[in-house]
């Protein structure tokens, strides 16, 4: 690139003569991203946070004498981590709401709802998030009825962990927005119902609206509050970007005002919201772009199917754990393909949530179908999860020249179910790192967090060892699908940098990029895979600025 360029000459031009304002970091070993030189051991940058040079510590020392130097020697560096898919308002909000991640029982999520509770004043939802039922003995969806003994007049809705499903009691179906009992079911969603035709408690994909409807708004402050909690908790785990899919406008207006008063700690790369007026701005106005770097939106988020945990996610044939069953579409097939034409014809770039091999074939189908003879082109069109691919889709992922935005830890998350929910051949394109890049598809990986936790070392550990925390099952779940950590880093890095079109500026260490890193107190790429989770993150740095320090 011309910029990268002129950067370039600048600082061979300079010699010993520097602005006022560079840095220098010297490192145990700094991993650039650059495959001419993978490894050295100090990095240089200017004050507006942009790489100079990256080499030998006693050739830069020499070459930048002023810089401010900051020392690492027992560390090691690493480019900035992004997150290609997550949601960091849904993260805020269940920051600040009762916490069910990993609940072994419907009698646990009780006791948390109580203890949170005396937290609430007289009359508020109790909110919470991250029920699985999977986590439970008898692994089956809960009803109303095992939250009314404890909560009888306050109302109660639960998230469900991959955020496609809820739980209410009955003070919350009280007050919702329509007369739910009968035998109808909305478009797009489900409603579990008793032999009577009455709600049992269990609201997935679209049918959450109705009780989602009847929650108070939070307010500004409360917003502000969120999106302050997330922020903190991402630079904390290592992230210097995320790709949050799914904002609304209203939400990118709040992140703007981060943005303008200088309290957005890393770049956001926002997704509209699907068919909605955030989309509608980028067509009449183009994409946006903050003066900062540190925000933009320029492709747009749809869903196309549920999720698997749930049910929801759309198989081709059905579910192996309930005949007669195959899943939701959330958008109806000829308003997802109007949408995607629509942004393409803005210049918008889609991004598709598909987790079934139904969700995944309606999505090849209508990228195929609106890109037409350009499908061979530098697009980088989306697959959001592609998580249970049918295996004679696969190679149209290559020859459609698509993106794959995968989750790890979706996969060590899923490992114990997920073979019940579609038996043991359609797990051959499932979660299927390794087949997609012998095909030549870009992966970008993320955790899609809240869903997942927000600490990217997890999604490395997953990458590498298909494995649970216990280090169960032994060798890897699907071994013949784990990345390499080299491959892992990567996709967290660079990938994710080329699948928001930030090659240019983010994903490596290389002169004329943004000095984005993160500190490790080991090399993520040489420890024993079973201490990746325990990484320590010394530092987290944005534009060559630290944005956390470990205390």
């Amino acid at each position: 690139m011309r910029r990268l360029g002129l950067v370039v000459a600048l600082a061979a031009a300079c010699g010993s003569a520097h602005a006022e304002g560079e840095s220098l970091l010297v490192a145990g070993r700094i991993h650039t991203g650059d495959p001419e030189r993978p490894v050295v051991e100090a990095m240089a940058w200017d004050a507006q946070g942009r790489v100079l040079a990256v080499g030998s510590a006693e050739a830069l020392s020499k070459q930048f004498p002023a810089a401010a130097r900051h020392e690492a020697r027992d560390a090691t560096v690493v480019p900035g981590l992004v997150d290609a898919h997550a949601h960091l308002m849904n993260l805020g909000f269940a920051l600040l709401r009762a916490d069910l991640v990993d609940a072994g029982s419907k009698d646990e999520v009780v006791s948390r709802l109580k203890a949170f509770e005396a937290t609430l004043p007289d009359g508020a939802w109790l909110l919470g998030r991250g029920w699985d039922q999977n986590d439970w003995p008898g692994k089956q969806f809960p009803t109303a009825a095992d939250l009314d003994a404890a909560f009888p007049d306050r109302p109660v809705w639960l998230e469900r962990v991959d955020g496609h499903a809820g739980w209410a009691n009955t003070a919350a179906m009280r007050q919702a927005t329509r007369e739910l009992a009968g035998d109808w079911q909305p478009d797009g969603g489900r409603i579990l119902r008793d032999a009577a035709g009455r709600p049992t408690g269990v609201f997935i994909d679209t049918a959450s609206a109705f009780i989602d409807a009847a929650v108070p708004p939070p307010d500004d402050a409360l917003r502000a509050e969120a999106l302050g909690r997330a922020l903190e908790a991402a630079v904390a785990n290592g992230l210097t970007g995320v790709h949050d899919m799914g904002v609304s406008l209203a939400d990118l207006k709040l992140m703007r005002d981060f943005a303008n008063a200088g309290k957005l700690p890393l770049r956001i790369r926002a997704y509209a919201d699907g068919d909605s007026e955030a989309l509608a701005t980028l067509c009449r106005m183009g994409a946006y772009e903050h003066a900062s770097g540190r925000l933009a939106m320029r492709g747009v988020k749809f869903y196309v199917d549920g999720a698997l945990g749930s049910r929801g996610a759309a198989l081709v044939e059905d579910y192996s754990d309930e005949p007669g069953h195959r899943g939701l579409l959330v958008t109806e097939p000829a308003a997802y393909a109007a949408a995607v034409a629509k942004a393409r014809d803005c210049g918008v770039q889609p991004a598709s949530h598909a987790i079934g091999d139904r969700g995944n074939r309606i999505v090849l189908d209508t990228y195929a179908q609106a890109l037409g003879d350009k499908a061979g082109g530098d697009h980088r069109w989306r697959v959001e999860h592609a998580q249970v691919v049918h295996r004679d889709d696969l190679p149209r992922f290559a020859s459609l020249r698509l993106i794959a935005s995968m989750q790890p830890t979706h996969a060590t998350s899923d490992m114990p179910w997920a073979e019940a929910r579609v038996g043991r051949e359609r797990l051959y394109g499932a979660y299927a790192w390794q087949r997609m890049r012998a095909l030549g598809v870009p992966l970008a990986l993320g955790s899609d967090f809240p869903v997942e936790s927000v600490d990217p070392r997890l999604g490395l550990y997953s990458s590498v060892t298909r494995q649970d925390l216990a280090g169960s099952p032994a060798g890897g779940w699907l071994a013949d699908q784990r990345l390499t950590p080299a491959q892992a880093l990567q996709g967290f890095t660079a990938g994710a940098a080329h699948a928001s079109f930030d090659e240019d500026e983010t994903g490596r260490l290389v002169p004329g990029l943004r000095a984005d890193f993160v500190v490790f107190d080991a090399d993520p790429l040489t420890v024993e895979p079973s201490r990746l989770p325990k990484l320590k993150v010394l530092s987290t740095w944005v534009d060559g600025q630290a944005v956390y320090t470990a205390r």
